[in-house]
């Protein structure tokens, strides 16, 4: 059972000031290839599943955006942790499942 839910704004300081889109979806394709569930909504992107392994996500997007020629890249997190009874999107969102 997951412990915690992860959202992520990524913001990378792109090289020339180029779209940020294709940074975006790179780190996208990060968190799809770690395995967790996730849910992409407008302004940031959710994740479920134990904190250390999503923090480890995190990194791995931030090493991204630098490798790819990022000066710096802000990263706004928002987790909800719940060791006891887990976390889930499900749960939190059986009000709303398609968000309205």
């Amino acid at each position: 059972m997951a412990n915690a839910l992860l959202s992520i704004q990524i913001l990378p300081s792109t090289p020339g000031g180029e779209s940020v889109i294709p940074y975006v979806d790179r780190a996208i394709e990060i968190i799809k290839a770690s395995g967790v569930p996730y849910r992409v909504a407008p302004l940031e992107t959710t994740m479920e599943g134990e904190l250390s392994h999503l923090l480890a996500v995190v990194q791995e997007m931030n090493d991204a955006m630098t490798a790819m020629g990022c000066a710096s890249v802000i990263s706004q997190i928002k987790v909800y942790y719940n060791p006891q009874s887990g976390a889930s999107m499900g749960r939190l969102l059986e009000k709303y499942p398609d968000g309205q």
